[in-house]
């Protein structure tokens, strides 16, 4: 089972994985969300133009190099083998830096629109964390990633005035959340999955008899639910999610999971319900979690905000024109050197900025 959780704005820009957050809206297919304009005429080292800001190839080996180390002390080098749809993985982290560098710079320029400056006591800040994470560096990496201090607070001063210009665009934006609308409930739940995986994790849906023989598995395991067998005991025996209990509020879970389960009371006992993973026996344990729900409130909140900041940054990206260089793009690529390791460049700005 999955639930979908809202980041914070500091998560959104500086998340690391597969899929990097993004602000809600803030992008349209085309990598930064703004038109397309090829051209020539860059500097030698300029990856892209966004109206009068510009992304050089240190900065984008910086995302890259710090992307790629982190992926690879927890997959190993082979992960790069890997590819969806003929699109192998380094391209698509490759698009991922692109398309959050650029979130950043135009962050900037909107920063710079709206007249948002960094305080003496920030670029303090700033130039502390540039230090730190620059003094981690040996000369291989910085000469394979072709940086400087300089390279590293430019970048660092970037990503705190998009946090900056996000905090201002969204002062004003105080939702109300009712305890109703942020009730988070706690369930227990037995799942019988209709689908294996293979190989390579791809999701194989049972044959029409096997599914047939995990609802009627499912239709047992209710009743004995339903004739007082431990709840708890059925889990262990028969359940094949690895996690048995759930607090979540609305628009969280699957929806006919989520539908079944907001409509009982306490101790009661679902009807199998089915979803994308198979058949459920839900039982509830608490109709309304406190410390939960408030804790959603502030998400909730967060949601609201991060949407209200997507509709202002897509106005303002209707009117900015990015060209990007695709011949020096297009021969970008991670570097291969046991010497470079280096994956600590958003954390350290987390350290210094939280």
């Amino acid at each position: 089972m999955i639930k979908h959780r809202i980041k914070s704005l500091a998560g959104i820009l500086l998340a690391l994985g597969l899929c990097m957050g993004s602000v809600s809206g803030c992008g349209d297919g085309n990598r930064f969300g703004t038109k397309v304009v090829l051209t020539t005429g860059f500097g030698r080292d300029e990856i892209f133009r966004i109206e009068t800001s510009t992304c050089s190839l240190p900065e984008i080996m910086v995302y890259l190099t710090n992307i790629q180390n982190r992926y690879e002390s927890v997959y190993g080098t082979e992960i790069w083998a890997t590819n969806v749809d003929g699109v192998t993985l380094e391209q698509n982290v490759k698009d991922i830096a692109l398309a959050q560098i650029a979130r950043i710079k135009t962050m900037n320029l909107m920063a710079e629109h709206y007249q948002v400056e960094l305080s003496s006591e920030e670029k303090t800040q700033v130039e502390n964390a540039a230090d730190a994470y620059y003094s981690s560096l040996n000369d291989t990496e910085i000469e394979q990633m072709g940086i400087s201090k300089k390279t590293i607070s430019s970048l660092y001063t970037e990503f705190a005035l998009a946090e900056k210009v996000y905090q201002y665009t969204i002062k004003d934006i105080n939702p109300e959340i009712s305890d109703d609308e942020a009730r988070t409930i706690t369930v227990e739940h037995i799942l019988i999955k209709t689908y294996a995986l293979d190989g390579t994790g791809k999701k194989i849906e049972y044959t029409e008899q096997a599914k047939k023989d995990a609802y009627d598995t499912a239709c047992e395991v209710l009743r004995l639910a339903k004739e007082g067998e431990d709840f708890d005991e059925l889990i262990r025996r028969y359940s094949e999610d690895d996690k048995s209990t759930y607090s979540f509020g609305k628009g969280e879970m699957a929806e006919a999971f989520e539908t079944a389960a907001f409509n009982l009371g306490k101790d009661e006992i679902s009807d199998v319900v089915e979803t994308e993973f198979g058949y459920h026996v839900i039982k509830c344990l608490n109709t309304f979690d406190k410390d939960e729900t408030d804790a959603n409130k502030v998400k909730i909140v967060d949601q609201r905000r991060a949407e209200a900041f997507g509709q202002e940054y897509d106005a303002y990206v209707e009117t900015l024109t990015r060209n990007l260089n695709e011949d020096l793009w297009n021969s970008v690529g991670f570097i291969h050197d046991e010497k470079v390791r280096t994956k600590d460049f958003f954390e350290v700005y987390t350290e210094y900025f939280g």
